[in-house]
């Protein structure tokens, strides 16, 4: 079966084979990048996650889920690794993980979708919605059906009980505010 999910006003459709996917860590990579300094970007990811996307026949009643562990943040930088799964920002040992469910699948232009959902970190809980691009489906060499995603999205992290900062003797702050979640996802049908 093929999830499908028309395109309006258009005679295309967006087809993603229907299914429960598993997200591969291997081929998969769930990362943040926030500014520093007020003059460079440091990128993050967590190594240790489970997700499940379901596609439905009908696209739109799709779903995804996805926790992340906090203590697996990965930085390049043990000193700042430490820092982030301290209370200071995730508390890992209170809060070991992040969480994301789905509310909601759309279409938003071209075969690009939105995913809607719940975002829980650090035990606050808030509705963020991201923008979704279908990267298609293959079979791999060991019978494997696949598909893959990009996402994206941007939130304040002090909605999320996230307020550590330093200020900087120059003016600004150590650590912005603002951070993107990028998610490059490559999921394996379930037998």
């Amino acid at each position: 079966m093929v999830g499908v999910f028309p395109i309006a006003n258009q005679e295309e459709t967006l087809m993603i084979p229907a299914g429960t996917y598993t997200i591969e860590r291997e081929h998969s990579e769930l990362g943040f990048q926030v500014r520093h300094a007020g003059i460079a970007k440091v990128r993050g990811k967590f190594t240790e996650y489970d997700g499940t996307i379901v596609v439905a026949d009908d696209v739109a009643q799709s779903s995804a889920e996805v926790t992340m562990q906090t203590a697996s943040v990965f930085t390049g930088s043990e000193a700042r690794d430490n820092h982030l799964r301290s209370a200071d920002f995730f508390d890992a040992e209170a809060n070991p993980t992040i969480t994301f469910r789905s509310t909601e699948v759309r279409l938003d232009g071209g075969e690009d979708l939105a995913l809607a959902g719940d975002l829980t970190i650090n035990g606050v809980t808030r509705p963020v919605e991201l923008e979704v691009e279908y990267n298609g489906a293959a079979t791999d060499p060991f019978g494997n059906q696949r598909i893959g995603f990009e996402a994206k999205t941007r939130v304040n992290r002090k909605d999320f009980g996230l307020t550590w900062n330093a200020a900087l003797e120059t003016g600004g702050v150590l650590v912005s505010d603002q951070v993107t979640i990028l998610l490059d996802v490559s999921a394996v049908k379930q037998a």
